[in-house]
């Protein structure tokens, strides 16, 4: 099965990447994902249910021990296996 991440993370800051943004993006970077892409106010990465399982996990736990106080995802099942 193959699953699709999106998240985001606050509190932003539009002068520069705070540390919980910057956890997050090592993370899905280390993560050996497909289809990454990080932006300034949304990510998006997509691959092996779990490979994307244990990378949301990791997400979680850097992002909020950086800083965040908030980490907003959603995952959703793409190609064989979806609804």
């Amino acid at each position: 099965m193959r699953l699709r991440v999106e998240f985001t993370t606050e509190p932003f800051d539009l002068e520069e990447a705070p540390a919980h943004a910057v956890a997050a993006r090592e993370v899905i970077q280390k993560a050996q994902l497909d289809a990454v892409d990080v932006g300034p106010f949304g990510n998006t990465a997509e691959g092996e249910a779990g490979r994307v399982l244990d990378a949301v996990g990791a997400l979680l736990r850097d992002c909020l021990e950086s800083g965040a106080t908030r980490v907003s995802l959603q995952v959703n099942v793409i190609g064989e296996g979806a609804p």
